[in-house]
C-alpha cells in the first residue's frame, strides 16, 4: 500500500480513525446516558478504523481483510438496524443508515479495502 490508491486509501482510513475516535471520545465523556448503545457503537467503529488504517499501512494483510471484513459487516448490521428499529438508536453511529451522515463512505470505504487488498495480492 506504499503508493497510488493504497496510500492514498491509508490516508482516508486515517482521516476517518482520527474523527470518529474524537466523537466517540466526545459522546462517551459527555453523553453517554443519552444513547449508550449508539456511542460504543461508534467507539467500536473508531477502534476498527484505527486497526485498518495500521494494517493497511504496514501491509499487515490478514489483519487488513479481517478489520475492513468486520467493518463492512457492522455498517451493513447497524445500518440496517438503524433503518428498521430506529428507536434502538437515539442517536447516530458512524454506521447509522450504512454512513449517510458520512456521505455513504463507511459503507464505500471497506469495499475499496477489500478490493485493493484482493488487487495487491
Amino acid at each position: 500500500m506504499a503508493a497510488g490508491p493504497g496510500r492514498l486509501l491509508v490516508a482516508v482510513y486515517g482521516i476517518f480513525a482520527v474523527a470518529a475516535s474524537s466523537r466517540a471520545g466526545l459522546q462517551l465523556a459527555t453523553r453517554f446516558d443519552e444513547a449508550p448503545v449508539a456511542y460504543l457503537l461508534s467507539a467500536l467503529a473508531a477502534a476498527v478504523y484505527v486497526v485498518a488504517t495500521v494494517a493497511l499501512a504496514r501491509s499487515q494483510r490478514r489483519l487488513a481483510v479481517a478489520a475492513c471484513g468486520f467493518e463492512l459487516a457492522g455498517v451493513l448490521v447497524v445500518g440496517l438496524l438503524s433503518l428498521v428499529l430506529p428507536d434502538a438508536f437515539p442517536d447516530e453511529t458512524v454506521w447509522s443508515a450504512f454512513g449517510a451522515g458520512y456521505g455513504f463512505i463507511p459503507l464505500v470505504l471497506p469495499v475499496l479495502g477489500l478490493l485493493r487488498l484482493r488487487r495487491t495480492r
